[in-house]
């Protein structure tokens, strides 16, 4: 894991770790005017203003013979540590698991619902998907390529149809087929939309209705391209549905990289995995010390 994301996350000549190794070199005396260039980069970089603080803080408090570069690091992993929770479904007397996934238009709830699965799966787990985005003729169809490529049983209806009756014949099946895990995709929505929101809700109700302890999970999957729009999209959802934990997608497309440590030190909620490219290996588990490790790699040279 540490390796992949070594790979993507220090690519790019404009990441939050190039930023800060560029201004602290080999630094170790820290001026009022370097901590000023930290907070630039920090917020720029999405970081948010209470976890750049926080950050700058551990700087300034440092004594003449730490490192101001190690200081950062052990800050930026004590703000990501308790987002570090992984999704435990095995030894669950429920079954089956249900997971929820939601999110705004383009954040990659399809895809990641997907990885999602194989995860799974390759974890020894009977995976069952539902295709709940019944809007889209194209997401169904993804939904069902998806579920040849990793022979995993997917419960669909027509394009059109109504995702909370395709979420209760979904629980049906899944019971039938003595599956550990289901798995409900829905339509992507912004966070202002309201009847679609309301639609949210009716499904998570049917869930509820047949299962008093589920969705077991409800998984909100964010775009980490979207900076400070990840906390308002977070925040209605939170409101409307109740979620439960967080996937972040797309860090190898930003250059920022900042939008979990804004993430993390705003809500109380797990992050369970973080998508780091287009392949189906690309969602790994999240881990706090590899994440930082892997932002920060590069200042190692500059010792």
């Amino acid at each position: 894991m540490f390796s992949k994301l070594l790979k993507q996350l220090g690519r790019k000549k404009d990441s939050l770790g190039n930023r800060i190794s560029g201004l602290f070199g080999n630094k170790t005396i820290v001026s009022e005017d370097l901590l000023k260039d930290l907070e630039r980069v920090l917020l720029t970089s999405d970081v948010g203003i209470e976890a750049s603080r926080r950050i700058i803080a551990a700087v300034k408090n440092s004594s003449h013979n730490e490192s101001p570069i190690e200081n950062i690091r052990h800050e930026m992993q004590q703000i990501l540590k308790a987002a570090q929770q992984p999704l435990t479904i095995e030894g669950q007397q429920k079954q089956p698991f249900i997971i929820l996934v939601v999110g705004v238009n383009g954040a990659g709830t399809t895809t990641s619902l997907a990885k999602l699965a194989k995860n799974l799966k390759e974890r020894g787990l009977m995976v069952v998907l539902a295709a709940g985005d019944t809007f889209r003729a194209a997401a169904v169809e993804q939904i069902q390529e998806w579920g040849l490529k990793l022979d995993i049983p997917v419960i669909s209806k027509p394009s059109g149809s109504d995702p909370a009756s395709l979420a209760y014949e979904a629980h049906q099946q899944a019971i039938s087929l003595g599956a550990d895990v289901l798995i409900i995709d829905t339509a992507g929505r912004l966070h202002t939309q309201g009847d679609l929101m309301a639609e949210l809700k009716k499904i998570k109700r049917v869930i509820t209705k047949q299962d008093d302890s589920a969705p077991h999970e409800v998984i909100l999957v964010l775009d980490g391209t979207s900076g400070q729009n990840t906390l308002r999209q977070t925040e209605i959802f939170i409101k409307e549905i109740d979620i439960s934990s967080l996937i972040v997608t797309k860090l190898d497309g930003t250059a920022k990289g900042g939008a979990l440590f804004n993430l993390a030190n705003e809500f109380d909620l797990p992050v369970r995995y973080i998508g780091i490219g287009e392949g189906m290996d690309d969602l790994l588990a999240f881990d706090a010390k590899d994440f930082v490790n892997s932002l920060l790699n590069n200042i190692e040279d500059h010792k």
